[in-house]
């Protein structure tokens, strides 16, 4: 029997399953290579893609960098997924911006240390399962409306715009963009267009050279061309500054990670944060948004990375690692991390066999900082919004969203552009928050609907009742959103009924309020002399109700197994002499 089907309670999680198990495989030398290559190409890929996402989210690339090495590594050693790769996401930028905005480095740090707390906590409680329960419309609406917001927020680079301050209103950020439309910059334009080309055209000659970094390197190039003809292009190294224990310079830090508490980063007015209970009050919202959405990325993710390699993963000990990555990560100066679908995907497409492989990705990152610092200072901030634009289109899942605003229910449109709309407008905290409760909402009403009461004639059994006896059916789930309905009908009797017969023996569940429903109708029937059997319910149900008070009472209530036993008590309660 497997540890998640044995009856005696709670089972632990084992942290770092994924590796436990990849090791029982066997691990060989010839493994551990195809792990070698395959992190070798995910870790290339990994560093612009970590540069231009930390960007995106409002801070400097360096710490986007960070989390591919640190959270990277932990989450791979730690978690339930032998070939998920984590690190910065698209995903994530709705949500860090406007914490950035407001709050600065250190609140975004903060907000990620009490993210990785509720997602081991989640991990602990072996709530991995429920995060499949959140709608598909949901999901598609929030990432369609990340996509949108993403490329927003890439115009101003890609455009070369100069004067605009971007903060965590869309419609606002609208406003500044057309405001500045007047200082658009040619040059910048023309290295973006560079970039989105070869991000567009290398994918079709099949080469294993990643696109992002065949794009970010014409693009470099042609900002270099335009430099030697007398124009400048804002760059990593032209737009980021850093200090270092008496040191400075520009571009990225040619440094590794090192460890500092996340409240000596500094807040939205530059000063090192105060930690008090008002800003962990404000942070919480975003915090929990944060883990929610780690949770429902990286199981996602798995669950692909499952379909593709025929393994499967251990979702507890997944949130878990993934907890425990977002933990460890702002000690560093990374950011909110997660596990990436794109660079999981090319993973597996790489050979790897085990976790080794994502470790290996963190090491190749961790070389790019401290060797190639000075080089990545020369890519173009509207090279890496062209990249950003190819992300943004990516998360959109355009073709999903239109064909299913095409083929789904009524109800399930309204969501998905609701949640589109929130997301955009507003923040993807809301828009989930109100999606999976609309979401919630039109399944209680399908289910209500499922559920219905109906007066027999006769039974199909063959029984006969005496006319003083009524008998009804009731079909489907009793529960808040259902019971009321349901009972209602019963209330209206014919003055020379003497017994309710319910036959429940297709009703499958009850809930607290269905049970007081079911005791207040049958206080109202005995008042009227009229009394109540209750039909074919489980033994499980028919405890239920008697914990609930509900208990036998002769000539007013019993709780009988068929209508046969039904027949012979109604008769007996009546006079009646046996059939």
């Amino acid at each position: 029997m497997s540890r998640d089907h044995r009856p005696s309670g709670y089972v632990f999680p084992m942290p770092g399953s994924a590796l436990l198990q990849a090791w029982r495989e066997g691990y060989t030398l010839g493994k551990l290579k195809r792990d070698v290559m395959a992190g070798l190409t995910i870790g290339v890929v990994a560093v612009p893609l970590s540069m231009a996402l930390a960007i995106a989210t409002g801070v400097p690339p360096q710490h986007g960098l960070y989390t591919a090495i640190v959270a990277g590594a932990v989450i791979a050693l730690s978690g339930g997924s032998r070939f998920n790769i984590s690190g910065p996401t698209a995903a994530f930028v709705v949500i860090l911006f406007p914490i950035v905005a407001n709050h600065g480095l250190g609140g975004l740090l903060i907000a990620t240390l009490m993210a990785g707390a509720i997602l081991v906590a989640l991990g602990l409680s072996r709530l991995g399962s429920l995060i499949q329960y959140v709608p598909y419309p949901v999901i598609l609406g929030f990432t369609a409306g990340i996509g949108v917001v993403i490329a927003l927020l890439q115009l101003p680079d890609f455009l070369g715009l100069s004067g605009v301050a971007l903060g965590d209103s869309t419609l606002h950020n609208l406003v500044l963009i057309g405001q500045a439309l007047p200082t658009l910059s040619v040059a910048e334009i023309s290295v973006g267009l560079v970039t989105l080309a070869a991000l567009l055209t290398w994918p079709r000659l099949k080469t294993p050279v990643p696109a992002p970094l065949v794009g970010l390197a014409v693009g470099t190039l042609a900002a270099t061309l335009l430099l030697w003809g007398g124009i400048e292009v804002d760059t990593i190294a032209s737009r980021f500054s850093w200090e270092f224990e008496g040191e400075s310079g520009t571009g990225i830090p040619p440094f590794a990670p090192s460890f500092t508490a996340p409240w000596h980063f500094p807040g939205a007015d530059g000063t090192p944060l105060e930690i008090n209970f008002a800003l962990i009050q404000s942070l919480l919202g975003p915090a929990l948004a944060i883990a929610l959405l780690a949770a429902i990325e990286s199981l996602l993710c798995a669950v692909v990375a499952d379909g593709l390699t025929r393994t499967r993963h251990d979702p507890n000990a997944e949130l878990i690692g993934q907890g425990l990555g977002n933990l460890v990560v702002p000690f560093f100066g990374g950011i909110t991390a997660t596990a990436a679908l794109a660079r999981t995907a090319t993973n597996i497409k790489s050979g790897a066999f085990s976790p080794i492989a994502a470790v290996v990705h963190s090491l190749v990152v961790l070389l790019a900082v401290v060797a190639l610092a000075g080089l990545l200072g020369f890519v173009p901030m509207a090279a890496l919004a062209a990249l950003l634009f190819i992300i943004a289109w990516n998360m959109s899942e355009a073709r999903h969203f239109m064909h299913t605003l095409r083929s789904a229910p009524a109800s399930d449109v309204w969501v998905l552009v609701i949640c589109f709309a929130l997301t955009v407008i507003f923040d993807m905290v809301i828009a989930v928050a109100v999606g999976i409760g609309l979401a919630a909402a039109l399944f209680i009403r399908r289910m209500a609907q499922l559920t219905h009461t109906q007066r027999l004639a006769a039974p199909s059994s063959g029984e006969h009742f005496p006319p003083e006896v009524a008998l009804y059916k009731i079909t489907g789930p009793l529960f808040f959103g259902a019971a009321e309905k349901a009972i209602a009908t019963l209330r209206v009797i014919d003055h020379n009924v003497r017994v309710v017969v319910l036959d429940m023996r297709d009703v499958p569940s009850l809930d607290t309020t269905a049970m007081v429903a079911l005791d207040t109708l049958r206080r109202e029937l005995g008042e009227q002399g009229v009394g109540v059997m209750f039909v074919g319910l489980p033994p499980r149900l028919a405890l239920k109700i008697k914990r609930a008070g509900i208990h036998r009472e002769v000539g007013k209530l019993a709780v009988v197994s068929n209508l046969a036993h039904a027949e012979r008590m109604a008769r007996r309660w009546l006079g009646h002499a046996p059939r």
